[in-house]
């Protein structure tokens, strides 16, 4: 007899619960298996297998992201796992489910289907005012809803990893990024979702600018020590655009007694700011090593895929229709961040209930011509000069034979950009960036794909000739 038990393609209402139970948990064993530990928490995190009736498998995640990923990066990889422990099936298919209520299922506890995603509950405008006052935080800003691609996997892991040990493992958080990357979001989803555990948890998010603001103010009036017991007794303290502290010696100073009293007394504190502590001017530098002894994290600009995902999973959690082609032609044309990409979803479901329209019968009548950005009409040989520009090298001096470290790495920055941004092939891309053949180009573009893992100083310079791009 097999290692594995042989499962008939339909298992009674009677059996099921507990087979499945059974399958299910050696399935994901074995997933976890092929994946790094974030990449498996962050996706199968909450799945589930709901049944295995007429040949259909189907699996049930949490929210939409969720779904998407699994199904176009992992599927193969649920039906491998399926099938080594015995499932004969002929398609797997993923459903939405809701992790609260719990039913009772063929002996065991399954979480009940739910077609669409739980809408958030109404809350009084007055109710969520004293809400905002209190906390800064705006609490349509959840977990849930923070949409999970490859451009912020690393970034979400930790923060949920500080929402399961607030002040411990990664204390101070510092978040980093372009704007309308998300970065606002993330952190105060994770104060929401703490607060959601805990309402006792005393929370406050505060951008630097009302900070320097309200120090300026104290000291003014005299009341510096109001002005630090507030500080002194929150638990968690979320900092936002700490860019913006330039040249504000005092408050850098204040603020640095208020980091050291709360990570002594183990207080999660949370920074996010648009570049690394080191790259911005006049910051101290003691202040600059503290923020980052946890390290940092960024948030990258989303490929094409997230993007799609992003709109998808907007739409599914709003509730609207909107049709697959005009999701991935606003994904297209939209590449400078998350909040322009927004920007414009919201735009076309506008002008398409005021028409009376589809998106997509918009877009193809060009009703919407705007939204195309600049990037389509940017040339091969405009991201070589870009490139050569940021790092003050001549075209010539890109393309040429030199194997200086600097100018190699130029090179292979052009050749990331011309397959990421313009979806060259190797062969056409050697031709730009004067290289023989299409394997170095290949080696070229893997070589910054894996120093963009850690190298954090590399992702700031993509960022910026992305940015110079589409400005």
């Amino acid at each position: 007899m097999e290692n594995s038990v042989k499962i008939v393609r339909e298992i009674s209402e009677k059996e099921e619960g507990q087979v499945v139970f059974d399958v299910w948990k050696n399935v994901l064993a074995e997933i976890e298996r092929n994946l790094t530990p974030s990449s498996y928490l962050t996706w199968f995190g909450g799945a589930t297998l709901l049944s295995i009736k007429d040949g259909v498998v189907t699996v049930g995640v949490p929210n939409f992201m969720k779904r998407s990923h699994i199904e176009s990066r992992y599927n193969h990889l649920v039906q491998r796992a399926l099938k080594n422990n015995g499932v004969e099936f002929d398609k797997v298919v993923y459903e939405l489910i809701d992790n609260s209520p719990k039913v009772r299922k063929g002996g065991i506890e399954v979480t009940e289907k739910t077609e669409r995603p739980e809408r958030v509950k109404k809350v009084k405008t007055s109710d969520m005012a004293r809400f905002t006052i209190a906390t800064g935080l705006k609490r349509e800003y959840t977990i849930d809803n923070f949409v999970v691609g490859s451009n912020n996997d690393l970034a979400v892991s930790v923060a949920k990893a500080v929402i399961e040990n607030p002040g411990k493992k990664y204390n101070p958080f510092f978040l980093y990024g372009g704007s309308g990357l998300g970065k606002t979001h993330l952190v105060m989803a994770i104060g929401n979702e703490l607060l959601r555990r805990n309402p006792n948890m005393r929370i406050l998010y505060v951008p630097i600018n009302h900070f320097y603001t309200e120090f300026v103010n104290a000291v003014r009036n005299g009341r510096m020590d109001g002005f630090r017991k507030k500080y002194q007794k929150l638990d968690l303290l979320i900092i936002d655009d700490f860019q913006f502290i330039v040249g504000k010696e005092k408050s850098q100073e204040e603020f640095f007694n208020i980091f050291n009293d709360m990570y002594q007394a183990n207080k999660q504190i949370i920074v996010t700011s648009d570049r690394l502590p080191s790259q911005i001017k006049t910051v101290d530098e003691r202040l600059a090593s503290r923020l980052t002894w946890m390290g940092a994290y960024d948030l990258q600009m989303p490929s094409l895929e997230d993007r799609c995902a992003i709109l998808k999973a907007k739409a599914e959690y709003s509730g609207v229709e909107i049709e697959d082609e005009a999701i991935e032609y606003l994904a297209e044309n939209v590449k400078t961040n998350i909040r322009a990409l927004e920007k414009e979803f919201h735009q076309i479901l506008a002008l398409a209930e005021l028409k009376g329209r589809t998106p997509l019968e918009l877009i193809n009548d060009g009703y919407v011509n705007n939204t195309r950005s600049t990037r389509s009409e940017i040339s091969p040989r405009t991201v070589v000069e870009r490139v050569a520009k940021y790092y003050q090298l001549s075209v010539k001096e890109l393309k040429g034979k030199s194997r200086v470290s600097h100018i190699k790495t130029a090179r292979q920055v052009a050749m990331f950009l011309l397959t990421e941004e313009l979806s060259l092939s190797t062969t056409k891309i050697a031709t730009e960036v004067g290289v023989k053949d299409h394997t170095t180009v290949m080696h070229g573009i893997k070589k910054i794909k894996n120093d963009l893992k850690l190298d954090f100083a590399l992702r700031e310079q993509i960022s910026e000739i992305r940015e110079s791009l589409n400005a």
